[in-house]
């Protein structure tokens, strides 16, 4: 985790719990009032925070140790534990429930982190995951103008396949399956947050704050494709390629498992 070590020193000021995906979140999960429920590769605990507001008993577990520290100075109403999704130090059968938010990508090993994450669960217990997806992300109009760099986040991200035969492999049951399409508020400004917003990519703060521009990307990919983003907003023909990137697919998901 030495990226979001470094990305962690500045995360916060463009990374915030966005309220929609707070609430799917929460709605998904149906935490119960005397449950304990945890947060897997939580970051500064934004979401985790925002969760634990409703009345969640949380823990927030990441192995980042800038990140923790950073949600510790952010909020006690959490128990913050160093760790990572393939290893919890947690007893079997511990949580009413859990959530991971935009961690899949940088887990090891998908199949190993949802075994340990059933391992901790209690049966029946809701396990919901917001994902970006390798399927999905391929289709973003970013790959228009920085195609390495997409390239590259598409790699690193899982299918949806792999999840799939990930959940069936550790024995959690898929239960449903949600898109997400980028909206216009969107407060968590995280890769394709300019979908109709191409503006935000000019602002180093907000690419500094996104890990694939932060560490996936080439110098000059990046000053070539913002220069004719640019020049394509200012002419008016971005629309047009913006257009041809459209579909119904979703442009990220939620995934909620059951074990």
């Amino acid at each position: 985790m030495t990226a979001y070590n470094t990305i962690g020193q500045g995360y916060n000021q463009t990374r915030k719990a966005d309220p929609f995906i707070t609430q799917t979140l929460y709605d998904l999960l149906t935490p119960q009032p005397n449950g304990t429920y945890f947060d897997v590769g939580c970051g500064t605990g934004n979401y985790t925070i925002a969760i634990a507001n409703k009345g969640v008993n949380l823990y927030g577990i990441d192995p980042s140790d800038v990140m923790i520290e950073q949600a510790k100075d952010k909020s006690n109403k959490v128990q913050w534990v160093f760790g990572n999704a393939e290893n919890l130090p947690f007893d079997d059968n511990h949580f009413d429930g859990g959530l991971a938010t935009l961690t899949l990508h940088h887990w090891d090993s998908i199949e190993k982190g949802f075994t340990e994450i059933k391992r901790v669960l209690k049966p029946n217990a809701h396990f919901v995951v917001f994902a970006a997806i390798s399927d999905l992300t391929k289709n973003f109009w970013l790959r228009h103008y920085f195609p390495k760099m997409i390239e590259a986040s598409a790699k690193k991200e899982p299918m949806l396949s792999a999840i799939e035969e990930a959940a069936a492999v550790s024995g959690l049951n898929i239960i449903a399956k949600e898109k997400y399409f980028i909206q216009d508020d969107l407060q968590d400004q995280f890769l394709y947050v300019g979908k109709n917003n191409p503006q935000l990519y000019f602002d180093e703060v907000v690419r500094r704050g996104i890990s694939s521009f932060a560490q996936l990307s080439l110098k000059d990919e990046v000053e070539q494709g913002l220069h004719q983003l640019k020049t394509d907003v200012e002419k008016g023909s971005f629309e047009n390629i913006r257009k041809q990137y459209e579909n119904n697919l979703g442009d990220y998901m939620f995934i909620m498992l059951s074990k």
